[in-house]
């Protein structure tokens, strides 16, 4: 579907593999639900599939690439590709984007950086709608960081989190199901507390931890927007309600070598003896087992793999429509 509007075949593969490693970890979220509006922009042109990233400023550990209004999953792959190659030269790697749109799972980068032996970092700032501790109005985005860390005989450990007490991709799912969500997710356009998905999304989420997430997406908005030179806050257009104006988003990567430390074999058996001593702690009452950051996504992957990736049903039906429209053939068996 994304090569019938103009996206080259290995952009598109890229665009897709993002979508459905996020459907495998269980971050149904940024999976293929996502399909429709990404197409819907290419097509309204609001994001140039054709667009080439270009490095404009460039140190050692360090440089900033403008992404042209170019799709988010490609342009951040390139970055976190100069951010492992710094790192591996300099020791860390950080790499800004500016000028950008969506980029999908956050883990997806920062899992190429631990498929490299590397500590991967990945943050991005996103349209206005999470309001600050203690105010009505959404002014930044639930702004999600990943911190990737790789093991040795265990599975990295992956923090891949929205500043939201919940992406607000999750509300919109439950809005298409018809389904209502917990109360302390968002609040209404008058700034109550409401479980209406459909109120939620004319409102704010919240930042979780009140006060600390609130700050964390502010400096994430710095980090990611601020400083590449990308929009900020309010000023980031809307994935999903503007189409009028592109979106301006901005992204950080960074590659940190583990051997620029000291021995990396060394780093990552401690890795898995800190692993393996919380694995070890006895749960808590209500609690079955104690997990690590990313554990309970590489075991929906495991079990995805084999039994396959439940899709909701205005998923699947908005995916026949979207590939009707574009001529594409839709599988009568998905496999």
């Amino acid at each position: 579907m994304f090569v019938k509007v103009g996206v080259d075949a290995d952009k598109a593969h890229l665009v897709s593999d993002s979508m459905v490693k996020a459907d495998l970890r269980g971050v149904s979220s940024h999976g293929v639900t996502r399909t429709r509006i990404y197409v819907d922009r290419i097509r309204r042109g609001l994001v140039d599939p054709k667009a080439e990233p270009e490095i404009i400023r460039e140190r050692a550990a360090t440089a900033l690439l403008d992404a042209k209004n170019g799709i988010g999953q490609v342009v951040s792959r390139y970055a976190m590709e100069i951010a492992i190659k710094k790192a591996r030269e300099a020791g860390v790697g950080f790499v800004g984007v500016a000028h950008s749109n969506h980029f999908g799972m956050a883990a997806y980068y920062t899992l190429q950086a631990v498929g490299e032996g590397m500590i991967g970092v990945a943050m991005t700032n996103a349209p206005a709608t999470m309001a600050p501790w203690g105010a009505r109005l959404p002014y930044m985005g639930t702004n999600p960081l990943s911190v990737a860390i790789p093991a040795d005989k265990y599975l990295p450990v992956v923090l891949d989190m929205a500043t939201s007490v919940v992406a607000r991709g999750k509300v919109i799912l439950a809005a298409q199901k018809g389904e209502k969500i917990p109360e302390g997710w968002a609040i209404d356009k008058e700034g109550r507390v409401t479980t209406d998905p459909k109120a939620a999304l004319e409102g704010a989420v919240l930042p979780f931890g009140g006060p600390k997430g609130s700050a964390i997406a502010i400096l994430i908005d710095v980090l990611s927007g601020i400083l590449t030179g990308a929009s900020f806050g309010p000023h980031l257009g809307d994935l999903y309600r503007n189409f009028q104006d592109k979106q301006d988003i901005g992204h950080a990567f960074y590659a940190i070598d583990p051997a620029s430390f000291g021995d990396a074999a060394v780093f990552k058996a401690r890795i898995d003896q800190m692993i393996s001593e919380i694995k070890a702690l006895p749960p808590a009452h209500g609690f079955d087992e104690v997990f690590l950051p990313g554990e309970i996504e590489f075991r929906n992957e495991e079990r995805r793999r084999a039994e396959g990736v439940p899709l909701a049903e205005e998923t699947e039906k908005d995916l026949i429509d979207l590939a009707r429209e574009l001529g594409v053939t839709w599988p009568e068996t998905l496999p």
